[in-house]
């Protein structure tokens, strides 16, 4: 974490020392930074599916659920982090479109256990 807070705050750091004379070039260090601290999260991707893999073991969830509950981390923080390099660039409204269209992903992706969670319901009822 205090490599990624460091290379957050250098970028921003240097963009603001860039935007006086060239506003452009402190935008394109900011997405540089935020492409490179999207990339090491990234790759941090593997350990945390393994470690949600032993919890699945050992508390008995199906794997399925697992999957649609990586899908939609995967979408909110791919979502989130486009939304945010937007809205850096100044363009807010497409970074609204970009989380609208995120929460819908995540509730297109979350379909299975809600049905799941209804059909239970209505055996749990009758």
């Amino acid at each position: 974490m205090i490599k990624i807070a460091v290379v957050g705050v250098a970028a921003v750091l240097i963009a603001m020392q860039l935007k006086e004379m060239k506003p452009q070039f402190g935008t394109y260090v900011v997405f540089g930074a935020g492409i490179l601290i999207f990339f090491y999260a990234f790759g941090k991707l593997s350990e945390i599916v393994a470690a949600v893999g032993e919890v699945s073991k050992h508390a008995a969830i199906e794997e399925k659920y697992l999957q649609i509950l990586l899908k939609m981390l995967g979408i909110s923080y791919i979502s989130e982090f486009a939304a945010a390099l937007c809205r850096d660039g100044g363009y807010g409204s497409v970074a609204g479109q970009i989380e609208l269209f995120g929460r819908l992903s995540i509730l297109f992706v979350s379909m299975p256990v809600i049905l799941s969670l209804l059909e239970l319901l209505g055996r749990l009822l009758t």
